[in-house]
């Protein structure tokens, strides 16, 4: 470096020739400045040799450049002036091996002419600056004033040789702030790691290659009766119990060869000689062939917890762990309120363990409870009999399902009856499953029966093939409608995101061809999506199909909005058709199908069977208004928001019931 500057002095001819070389030394060695400060000084040094009035030092981010620091008045070539780089001398600058200069930039094609238009300088030379490898930006001397004689080779060597040294002290400049930052981190590190040692209820200890404490947090006096100070060089044996030792010297010398401890139980006995036990956590730290070797850990006082687990033991592993919702009722205080409820039971019914201990299980009964059913289990229960029962019951939601009871009586040796036992399962899945079965051979056997009287009557009435031919298609179009919904119902439940968009957008394309003369109008009226499974699109596809198909008039309008109610997105298909059977509705509310209550078809029956799937709610109404024809169907779904996570939002299935 210091050759480069005596050949630059040399060269120009400067009538001291140590002058630059001892300025330029000055600038980047002498540790007392700031690189800031440096950096200045070297585009100081620069414009004086090389006789222009602007230096400028750039950074570049992406496609933008920044000035950083300048010398000279030019007003755009200010600190924190920035540019497109398309726009700046310097675009051709980084694209170049070494130095770029012009002495004329009006007359060569080397700089853009947005460049030289915007910035007007007609002298320039720069080079670009690497830190570490990377490119950072560039340094730049120019001038408005066009020169006489090109840059020479000695004055580019310079200022790429500059450029070099400005990015070696950029580079250090980043290297010290990164110590810098490094060496905050470790000491918020430390004061963290002491401000946890000091309030950790547990133990936090380090013991040495020799076996001896190098630290104990202050929780040591509070649980053994020894300050730490004291315990510092002595041997981690003096707090262990007799019975320990082994154990605990064989753990020592795993964790020092590089295993690792985790809750491994030690007894340790305190200044007074009590012994208690303690759970101990422990890592190695150091290298194995290092000064500072050891392994330091954690001891939490878990006595009282080994009592408690131990009378326990027999009830967290037979009913806490059960898959089956369980309760505990005192079978000797009026009203039998709950005493105990495993976890399965919270998880079943939504409800948090508080809420329910002191409770009757009746909390659960609601508007779909069967009374009959309720009396049963109440005679039983009063008469300190077994009894097992298929009941309605509501979750904390509202939400309804079925519930496999079961409640047992536990007696004394004298027969009194002092608690009730109760086992509950969701059977909701199971029993939609049959309601769904039963509802299908019940339409199938009743069309069966209907085309089949039609097709005797035709025939004694002479050959008319067109009405048992129509007969027929009609068996098969049915037969096909319940593959298609047996199919639909032995998917997997699958949660997941809807967006309205997405399913409006699948409706025009379905719908728009087959019925050119029918009105679709879709309104979105929320910003959340919905959370069902794919056969929701099969569902809201099913309603506008029953609405265009239904009517027999060509041009039907059927109405589709979306909108926000509360958790739930409430989806509503609107016709102005002849209107819903009342028989196909009142099979759909009451979610049952009798003997004298045949629906003629399986569509509404589906949709409502994958509503109800994902914990939604399905109703079908007349239109309200005088000289008004027409149905509403509603559906009812649970809504997650764009932020929402879709498992949070998801909810169990429920009862067929609307």
């Amino acid at each position: 470096m210091h050759l480069l500057f005596i050949t630059v002095a040399v060269i120009r001819g400067v009538s001291n020739p140590e002058s630059y070389r001892e300025q330029a030394t000055a600038v980047f060695s002498d540790g007392t400045d700031s690189p800031e400060r440096q950096i200045r000084n070297g585009l100081k040094i620069g414009t004086d040799y090389l006789d222009v009035s602007i230096g400028f030092l750039t950074q570049i981010r992406g496609e933008t450049q920044e000035i950083v620091y300048s010398t000279g008045s030019h007003p755009l070539l200010q600190p924190g002036k920035q540019c497109p780089l398309e726009d700046a001398y310097c675009q051709r600058t980084v694209e170049t091996e070494g130095t770029l200069s012009v002495q004329a930039a009006t007359a060569s094609d080397i700089i853009p002419d947005q460049a030289v238009e915007m910035f007007d300088l007609e002298t320039y030379v720069g080079a670009k600056i690497t830190v570490n490898g990377d490119l950072y930006g560039t340094i730049c001397f120019a001038d408005t004033e066009a020169r006489s004689d090109p840059f020479t080779e000695t004055e580019e060597l310079f200022v790429e040789l500059l450029a070099e040294r400005i990015g070696i002290t950029l580079g250090q400049q980043a290297h010290e702030a990164e110590l810098a930052r490094e060496n905050e981190r470790l000491q918020a590190e430390k004061r963290r790691f002491e401000g946890i040692a000091t309030a950790s209820a547990d133990i936090i200890f380090r013991i040495d290659e020799e076996m001896e404490f190098t630290y104990v947090s202050p929780a040591v006096e509070r649980l053994l009766g020894y300050e730490p100070e004291a315990l510092l060089g002595e041997p981690f044996l003096t707090v262990l119990a007799d019975d320990s030792t082994e154990t605990a010297l064989d753990l020592y010398q795993r964790v020092l060869s590089g295993d690792a401890a985790d809750a491994v139980e030690l007894d340790l006995e305190s200044a007074d000689g009590t012994v208690r036990t303690f759970e101990i956590n422990a890592r190695p730290f150091g290298e194995p062939t290092g000064d500072d070797t050891g392994i330091q850990g954690t001891a939490r006082d878990v006595t009282e917890r080994k009592e408690r687990d131990r009378e326990l033991t027999i009830k967290n592993r037979a009913m806490d762990e059960a898959e089956v919702g369980i309760i505990i009722a005192d079978g000797t205080r009026e009203n039998n309120p709950i005493t105990y409820v495993n976890e399965e039971f919270c998880t079943l019914t939504g409800y948090e363990r508080d809420a329910v201990l002191g409770a009757n299980c009746r909390f659960l009964q609601g508007e779909a409870t069967d009374p009959e059913t309720v009396t049963r289990l109440r005679e039983a229960i009063a008469a300190g009999e077994p009894v097992s029962v298929d009941i309605v019951n509501y979750r904390a939601s509202g939400r309804a399902f079925w519930n496999a009871v079961s409640v047992t009586p536990v007696e004394t040796e004298a027969g009194e009856v002092t608690q009730y036992i109760g086992f509950q399962q969701d059977i909701t899945d199971r029993k939609r499953r049959q309601q769904l079965l039963d509802v299908m051979n019940r339409v199938l056997r009743h069309n069966l029966r209907n085309e089949l009287t039609i097709i005797l009557g035709a025939n004694e009435a002479g050959d008319q093939p067109a009405v048992v031919r129509a007969a027929a298609e009609r068996l098969l179009s049915l037969a096909d409608r319940a593959r298609d919904v047996y199919s639909h119902t032995q998917r997997d439940r699958e949660p997941k995101r809807i967006s309205p968009e997405t399913l409006f957008g699948d409706l025009s394309e379905a719908f728009g061809n087959d019925h050119p003369d029918a009105t679709l109008e879709l309104t979105i009226d929320t910003d959340r999506d919905m959370v069902a499974g794919e056969e929701l699109r099969d569902a809201v596809s099913e309603l506008v199909e029953n609405a265009l198909v239904h009517d027999p008039a060509s041009d039907t309008a059927v109405e589709v909005s979306a909108r926000d109610d509360g958790d739930e997105v409430v989806l509503t298909v609107t016709d102005d058709g002849p209107g819903i059977d009342a028989m196909e509705k009142a099979v759909v509310e009451a979610g049952q199908e009798s003997p004298l209550k045949h629906g003629s078809g399986l569509g509404l029956w589906f949709v409502n069977w994958v509503v109800t799937r994902y914990g939604g709610s399905f109703q079908v109404a007349a239109r309200d208004g005088p000289d008004v024809t027409g149905t509403v169907a509603t559906v009812r779904i649970p809504a997650v928001g764009p932020e929402q996570d879709v498992d949070a939002a998801a909810r169990r299935l429920t009862i067929l019931a609307g």
